[in-house]
């Protein structure tokens, strides 16, 4: 076993420990800040589901409003993990509204510009298909952080963690593996930052399992 996926092996039986949520939830029951790590069902490594998906939040008290536009508000420009899920779901049905669901509606020049490109029907459809997929395939923990630093620094090292990790690879019916993203299909991930750089270390592992015993 690599020093890779010993330390990924470790991380999920830490990980393992947190109390697991799933979709509804209640808001009250999550930290206000902290990190997520999403879980899918039928993706397996490290004896157990793996984690699939890692982030978190720069505004204060922010990670609750966070998962709610991941899990629960149908709008895909406002998550980049959704939109992600909606890119596979496209994709694997070689729909060609892929290309406007690719397009950020955010701003007011972009939805002046090609907001005639939207099918109001087509558009909701997708979005219930995004939610309804989310929260009956996935599930996640939550690590408490206050810091923001902290917060960033470690999710930036757990992602990495998981990309070198031969172990946690996606299964041959992962949705992700329709993404048009390469950096998704390769590294069994819903993300496309922070792969392949500097992974947890042993400092970073123990205090992780300081957060897990609640010792922060």
């Amino acid at each position: 076993m690599t020093t890779f996926q010993a330390d990924c092996s470790a991380l999920h039986r830490l990980a393992h420990r947190l109390p697991r949520y799933t979709i509804p939830f209640d808001d009250k029951q999550i930290e206000k800040n902290g990190i997520y790590l999403l879980f899918e069902k039928g993706e397996m490594g490290h004896e157990g589901q793996r984690i699939v998906r890692v982030g978190t939040h720069t505004g204060n008290n922010q990670l609750r409003s966070r998962l709610q536009q991941h899990f629960i508000q149908a709008n895909k420009d406002r998550s980049i993990f959704r939109k992600n899920i909606g890119r596979s779901l496209l994709n694997q049905a070689k729909d060609p509204y892929l290309d406007v669901w690719n397009i950020d509606f955010t701003t007011k020049a972009s939805k002046t510009a090609n907001g005639h490109l939207i099918n109001a029907v087509h558009q909701a459809d997708m979005e219930k298909k995004v939610s309804d997929y989310i929260q009956s395939q996935f599930s996640f923990v939550v690590l408490p952080i206050e810091d923001k630093q902290e917060r960033l620094y470690l999710e930036s090292r757990l992602v990495s963690t998981l990309s070198h990790c031969k172990e946690c690879k996606p299964s041959s019916h992962w949705l992700g593996l329709h993404s048009p993203n390469e950096k998704i299909r390769d590294s069994g991930l819903w993300q496309v930052n922070e792969l392949y750089k500097e992974p947890l270390n042993t400092v970073d592992l123990k205090r992780i399992e300081a957060i897990v015993n609640g010792e922060c």
